[in-house]
């Protein structure tokens, strides 16, 4: 079985191996809707302010389309800012409008908090703030050539990596945490981790702004292999792109959350609540270990 970490362990670890480290939306107006009997109706636009980490857009904007089609969703248009998860985060502190996020780590969310934009209830349902969840996976040409299978390859002389940066992106300390973790999980020290990570970070050739920014630049043929998301590399096939992916024999469980601003429009936490029910979930890409995942 793939092993798995607490969130509160992992994103320490994450914390910490980061900070070691130097390495749109629609627009407002009237809106013509269909109402739950099927006819189109015209009624009042409410713009949302939609801000999140790169990787869910594709799976926020399936969801967002089926919201609509909603008596909750009826009327709602959105403005929307993806980037580096960090970066989505301070910009909210800055002033940047919202009134639901969706970041990569809950420590972006927590900013908000201490910021007193975000309510601290705000995961204390029965999902814990959580929206969505993937794993850490090792992306690879198709016919993966350089024969890698899991995290030892990675350290091979010659081996060529792209993971976002640190600084900005949620995504790129899953991996650090998944990279480090893998080597405490087998009986190494703390020490052996941090060695592992000084040899793994020796073969980085790009360190992209986001997640989407990476594997951008992997589908650009820069490297051997890209650490990812599985669901990126799911939606990333989905669009066409001809690759293949390894979940190795030691992963962590990736969980991500979302959450809505305490001055959101109320059809916000509806949106949020939409999210949270079994049929939009369904909307999002699923790990390609779920067997409800079409393969």
């Amino acid at each position: 079985m793939t092993p798995t970490f607490s969130r509160r362990t992992l994103l320490s670890l994450g914390g910490i191996a980061a900070a070691g480290l130097t390495l749109s939306g629609c627009v407002g107006g009237a809106a013509t809707t269909a109402g739950a009997d099927g006819h189109a109706s015209t009624a009042p636009a409410t713009t949302l302010h939609l801000v999140g980490y790169a990787v869910p857009k594709e799976a926020n904007n399936a969801i967002q389309a089926k919201f609509a089609a909603t008596d909750a969703g009826r009327g709602v248009v959105w403005q929307e800012s993806y980037g580096a998860s960090g970066d989505q985060s301070r910009a909210v502190v800055n002033g940047l409008a919202a009134d639901y996020v969706n970041f990569s780590l809950e420590g972006d969310v927590t900013r908000l908090v201490d910021a007193g934009l975000v309510d601290p209830s705000w995961k204390n349902g029965p999902t814990k703030g959580i929206v969505s969840d993937s794993v850490v996976v090792l992306v690879v040409p198709k016919g993966n050539p350089k024969n890698i299978h899991d995290w030892s390859d990675l350290i091979r002389p010659g081996i060529r990596i792209v993971t976002p940066n640190p600084a900005s992106s949620g995504s790129a300390r899953w991996n650090i945490i998944a990279a480090y973790q893998q080597v405490v999980s087998q009986g190494g020290t703390d020490a052996q981790a941090e060695d592992y990570l000084t040899s793994f970070f020796r073969n980085v050739v790009a360190l992209p702004g986001s997640g989407r920014d990476a594997t951008n630049a992997f589908l650009q043929g820069t490297a051997d292999v890209l650490i990812s998301y599985e669901n990126e590399a799911i939606l990333a096939r989905q669009s066409g792109e001809d690759f293949d992916y390894i979940v190795p024999a030691s992963t962590v469980l990736i969980e991500n959350p979302g959450a809505v601003t305490k001055n959101a429009d109320p059809k916000a936490k509806a949106y949020l609540d939409f999210v949270l029910a079994p049929r939009a979930r369904s909307s999002s890409p699923r790990r390609a270990s779920d067997p409800s995942y079409p393969g």
